[in-house]
């Protein structure tokens, strides 16, 4: 994933763009960048990696020279940005929340037609430098933002920078969220609403999918409405999501609680505890609490002052050992006891695999893991989560292949939750992990829990329906 933030100003907002930016850093580990206009200085900007830091340590020297009424930032998982552009439509700034599938097709359109790619990310094009020249394509910016909605396969959420100007595009399906908030000041925009609160921004305007905004600091005007079909991806309030922030209206923690009360009210396990596996299986442990009246404890501690992200470091053995590592088990709150343990979802199961080794080595009795959400069944196309996973290293495949002996196979009926091949697929996760029990929330519960219409939120990495 990847998350924005953007400010338009009646006075300076370099802070204001930097603790906005600053409050997406849940949502990507490898680059940032932040952008300003001024009419003394044109753009000014700056780029840094994040991969051995924070965004706040590493762009505070560059604030103190920065300044303008306008900018925005953005934090990524995979390319340098935002990239500064030379049009036939002006000079502009652009950062987006997008995953190209078909990159490799646009740049070769691209290379014919004579176009030239100065960036480049993890050895090919930089998504967001292609972003622009598809904008420049255009009559206009509105034409340009409707000629990537048209040839992007994937997601694609858009901020332009122009002068005293913000030009915000949210993805044609509406995968990935787009907020307006507003104070006595002027506007914000961002991917999170929990980065308007401490800013005293209040949520203004929830943009709806393919949706075009043109924001001063005076006021926003649409420049095109939004598309009737929406896809907003669901694990957003499952995973992604910070605590407090809103879609379509939506708070994330409350569903979380929602989420967790409905695989409580489904269980009929006997257990000591309730414990959620932090960070974002807290909210639905503590839903899975209330409604199962069973106490809710901290059979895990959570050590992150040395590494507060599990994927940081580059080789996959370090990750692993790092995520092992930042959870340690309470042995005076698990020794003897039966204890049941929320987590948002599982993907290689790999560190839930050690965690439950080691909550054993610590005496506990047994160990009920309680999934928010479906089995994860297809990888991702529309954004970047699961990006770097083959479709084998799933937990669910690699079940699915221990049973059949191949992976081609009807995966639809390992999607259904009422058939005996997906009742032993999630048995055959159960022994791989060492779980005492095993279950996963069904669809149409995480759905209700939601409070959207299935065919609004995209769920195809559970069932495999959605489209581009």
């Amino acid at each position: 994933m990847s998350g924005f933030f953007g400010c338009v100003s009646k006075y300076d907002c370099v802070l204001p763009v930097f603790y906005g930016t600053d409050y997406h850093s849940h949502l990507g580990t490898k680059r940032a960048g932040l952008a300003f206009s001024n009419p003394g200085d044109g753009f000014q900007r700056a780029i840094h990696s994040l991969e051995d830091g924070y965004f706040r340590s590493k762009f505070e020297g560059d604030i103190n020279k920065f300044k303008g009424n306008a900018g925005i930032g953005v934090i990524s998982d995979t390319e340098a940005q935002p990239i500064v552009a030379n049009t036939h439509l002006g000079k502009f700034a652009v950062c987006s929340v997008s995953k190209i599938a078909n990159a490799d097709e646009l740049e070769q359109e691209c290379l014919k037609n004579r176009r030239t790619f100065a960036e480049t990310s993890q050895g090919s094009v930089n998504p967001t430098e292609l972003i622009s020249i598809l904008i420049a394509d255009g009559d206009d910016l509105v034409s340009g933002i409707e000629n990537v909605f048209n040839k992007v396969k994937g997601s694609c959420s858009i901020l332009i920078l122009i002068d005293d100007t913000i030009i915000a595009a949210r993805d044609k399906l509406g995968r990935t969220p787009v907020i307006i908030g507003k104070n006595s000041h002027g506007y914000a925009i961002a991917s999170e609403t929990c980065s308007f609160a401490n800013l005293d921004f209040e949520i203004e305007k929830y943009l709806g999918p393919g949706e075009i905004v043109k924001i001063t600091a005076d006021g926003f005007e649409q420049l095109r409405k939004p598309n009737d079909k929406m896809q907003v991806c669901a694990f957003l309030w499952v995973y992604y999501g910070y605590p407090p922030s809103y879609y379509e209206g939506i708070n994330v923690e409350e569903t979380r609680y929602r989420c967790g009360a409905t695989l409580a009210k489904n269980d009929k396990v006997a257990a000591d505890f309730v414990a959620g596996i932090p960070d974002s299986g807290v909210g639905h442990a503590i839903g899975y609490s209330h409604e199962s009246r069973i106490p809710y404890m901290r059979a895990y501690a959570k050590y992150t002052p040395t590494w507060p992200r599990s994927f940081m470091p580059q080789s996959q053995e370090r990750r692993d050992l790092v995520a092992k590592m930042k959870l340690i088990p309470n042995p005076a709150t698990i020794t003897g006891k039966r204890g049941v343990f929320l987590d948002d979802s599982i993907v290689r199961g790999t560190q839930l695999k050690d965690n439950t080794a080691d909550l054993f080595k610590e005496g506990i009795k047994e160990v009920h893991m309680r999934i928010a959400c479906p089995p994860l069944t297809y990888p991702c196309e529309f954004l970047n989560f699961s990006r770097s996973r083959k479709s084998l290293e799933l937990a669910t495949r690699t079940a699915i292949n221990q049973l059949e002996g191949t992976e081609d196979v009807d995966f639809k009926k390992y999607s259904d939750p009422d058939t005996e091949e997906y009742k032993a697929m999630v048995e055959k996760i159960r022994l791989n992990l060492g779980l005492t029990t095993l279950k996963f929330q069904k669809l149409n519960d995480l759905m209700d829990a939601i409070g959207l219409p299935k065919e609004k939120v995209c769920t195809h990495c559970w069932d495999g329906s959605s489209y581009f």
